[in-house]
């Protein structure tokens, strides 16, 4: 262990009286183990990467297309050049201790030169998600008292400009991509990331080394701000322990692992601390090649870099896997004769496998190797899944009915959970899964448990460990909330924990409907079950605070704008394929409406939601009526946030109008 009375950085621990702070300067006590995982040696960010650039120094890290859309690379040693090259840019553009760099921008190389740059000169970076609006960076840039912020474009840049009198602190605004506007100056502060590549840093050599050795472990080194349904975003602090030890343990229990022959595709937005942890940190770990998805990944092209970049851990939200559903369900529906009936059978006999595996029966049939041979290795190579070992669904439950899906390709989707708190991972799922429900085991090293459990077992999850965050800067109200005397987190979600360690979630306590006769009812579970029955569904939105009874608002799966990403009229392949099956012909949600809305698929969604309903363990948890909502759910249009997690107040607001004449009805 290293002796943490030492005085010179960038491994060093303060001495500090407490788990928790809300200060920007303060220091938090370590919860390190006495053995196991949990005693594993502290390691700040610059050691880390240190490390890594050690151990994996000619293999390639970074791998992005150039303008000619060829890829390019550099290795774990040009990395840290560069890493060094931003510290010290950053510093020469008055970059202090303890204040942050804000990084407004889609995945890309700056994004990670950014961060761990603003790190190794000891100051603390915030990103910010490119949906934000001017008022939503101007609290970020605030309070997280930012000296320097990066952008993506002009678009971007935009936002910065209208805000940037209200900033003082702000001392450079830096663009990556082209065009550039007329007022990206180096005079007035403006400056274009080619501006950074080529200055001229020589003599902050010391300055820079100075920084490192004044680097603490325990410091806060990095804020994530949660998608802000309510309020202002809170910035959750995370030191440079938190990061390291959660990364190091999640490399322990992914399977498979081959050092400095890892590739992951980037494209989950950074600004959220489940992409940080796994593209930035897991593969320094791993020694893995991150590959750079483009803006338009979540639009149709995400299938197409996992071809070229072959990964071998794959995460995404429910939504991206629902999104390669619908795709593979569309080529499907085209395919007819011979070839179509082998790949029928191929899938029941790979589903049926996987089920028996669920329930511990050995299932290796000559059947499902041949399946596995003949159909299941292509579409494996179509997707560019040869290489994946670990294909991981994380931010938001994910219907089981997606899961079967995806096991009828042989393709096992393993749950993963953990918070911005928790600094990415706390649980995840390991290949021998009892249920397509669980969502995993706790990281080894770390804790959870069940707080008040009823008479079922099931309770407030709560967690705490090394990765669980120091609080939220300058909320001490918010931080008590979320933080007891023990060091438990608690994370709002009711769930229980299994005999076998295996922990479940059955719904969110700050989300529990409460109906005008006092039941307690949560929302996210009945949701899962209407559409798990209703699969063709795009989303289910529970209703029913201080009512008589529960109503449910429904959508239809709809193409996307190409340009806006927000939801068009028009009905996608699969809903349309639904429709015919339904015996119409409705191309577009308006076409269901205004016939009615259609009988037919009023009939369809209410007996998919009558079935739900035979699950209810109890009258007042039954859906009594539906409608069908004109418009689909998204980011652009506020329903979602960037996790693609439904923001219930802003749906409950948009809508209060139908709500009302629901009710009155």
């Amino acid at each position: 262990m290293t002796d943490h009375r030492k005085s010179i950085g960038p491994n060093r621990i303060k001495p500090a009286d407490d788990y928790h702070t809300v200060d920007r300067l303060g220091v938090v006590k370590l919860r390190v183990a006495n053995e196991g995982p949990g005693a594993d040696e502290p390691i700040s960010i610059p050691g880390l990467f240190k490390r890594a650039v050690r151990e994996f120094g000619d293999v390639e890290a970074l791998k992005f297309k150039d303008d000619k859309n060829e890829w390019q690379a550099i290795t774990y040693k040009e990395y840290e050049r560069r890493v060094h090259h931003v510290a010290k840019a950053f510093i020469k553009l008055g970059l202090e201790p303890h204040n942050a760099v804000g990084v407004l921008a889609f995945n890309c190389p700056e994004w990670f030169l950014s961060q761990l740059g603003a790190v190794h000169a000891g100051g603390v970076i915030a990103g910010i998600y490119t949906t934000n609006g001017p008022d939503a960076v101007l609290h970020v840039l605030e309070s997280s008292h930012a000296n320097i912020i990066v952008v993506d474009d002009a678009k971007q840049m935009e936002k910065i400009r209208q805000i940037r009198h209200k900033l003082p602190n702000l001392k450079a605004a830096i663009q990556i991509q082209e065009p550039y506007e007329p007022y990206v100056q180096k005079s007035d502060g403006y400056y274009r990331w080619s501006d950074i590549e080529h200055m001229n840093v020589d003599g902050l050599d010391q300055e820079l080394k100075n920084r490192l050795e004044n680097i603490v472990i325990n410091e806060c080194c990095c804020l994530v701000y949660t998608s802000g349904t309510v309020g202002n975003p809170k910035g959750v602090m995370i030191n440079h322990d938190n990061l390291t030890w959660d990364a190091r343990a999640l490399a322990k229990v992914i399977p498979n692992v081959t050092p400095g022959n890892e590739s992951i595709i980037s494209y989950l937005p950074l600004s959220h601390v489940a992409a940080q942890i796994l593209d930035i940190f897991l593969s320094m770990v791993l020694g893995a090649t991150v590959h750079f998805a483009d803006k338009d990944a979540l639009k149709g092209s995400l299938v197409r870099t996992m071809q070229e970049a072959q990964p071998t851990r794959f995460m995404g939200v429910p939504r991206v896997f629902e999104k390669i559903q619908e795709r593979l369900m569309s080529i499907s529906a085209q395919t007819t004769g011979v070839k179509k009936m082998l790949s029928n059978w191929a899938k029941d006999v790979a589903l049926q496998h996987h089920m028996n595996s669920l329930e511990g029966k050995n299932s290796e049939s000559c059947q499902y190797k041949i399946a596995k041979y003949l159909v299941m290795s292509k579409i494996r190579s179509a997707l560019g899944l040869n290489r994946c070992w670990t294909f991981c669904s994380a931010a938001a439950p994910i219907s089981s009915d997606t899961k079967k899906y995806f096991l009828s390709l042989d393709l096992k989707i393993c749950d993963a959970f953990g918070m911005s708190e928790t600094a990415g991972c706390h649980c995840i799922c390991p290949n021998d899964i009892p249920s397509l429900d669980t969502i995993g085991k706790t990281l080894p090293g770390a804790e959870t448990k069940v707080l008040n459990p009823d008479e079922r077992g099931h309770g407030e999850l709560c967690i705490r460990g090394r990765h669980v965050f120091m609080g939220y800067i300058n909320d001490p109200e918010k931080t008590e909330e979320a933080l007891d005397n023990d060091g438990w987190l608690h994370t709002g979600d009711v769930g229980y924990i299994d005999e076998k360690g295996f922990i479940y979630i059955t719904g969110r306590i700050k989300e529990l409907i409460i109906t005008a006769g006092g039941e307690n009812i949560p929302p996210v579970h009945i949701e899962y079950l209407v559409k798990t029955e209703l699969p063709n569904i795009s989303n289910a939105f529970l209703i029913g605070d201080k009512k008589k009874f529960l109503t449910m608002f429904v959508t239809l799966k709809t193409e996307m704008d190409a340009e806006t990403g927000a939801p068009t009229d028009n009905l996608s392949k699969e809903s349309i394929s639904w429709m015919e099956s339904l015996g119409v012909s409705h191309k577009t949600v308006k076409d269901v409406l205004n016939a009615g809305p259609c009988p037919k698929v009023l009939k369809a969604i209410q007996e998919g939601i009558d079935a739900a309903n035979k699950h209810a363990i109890s009258n007042a948890q039954r859906i009594q009526k539906f409608l069908i909502l004109p418009q689909d759910f998204s980011v652009p249009t506020g329903e979602l946030g960037p996790t693609m997690k439904v923001k219930r107040n802003v749906v409950v607001k948009k809508y209060s109008d139908l709500i009302d004449k629901f009710y009155a009805e």
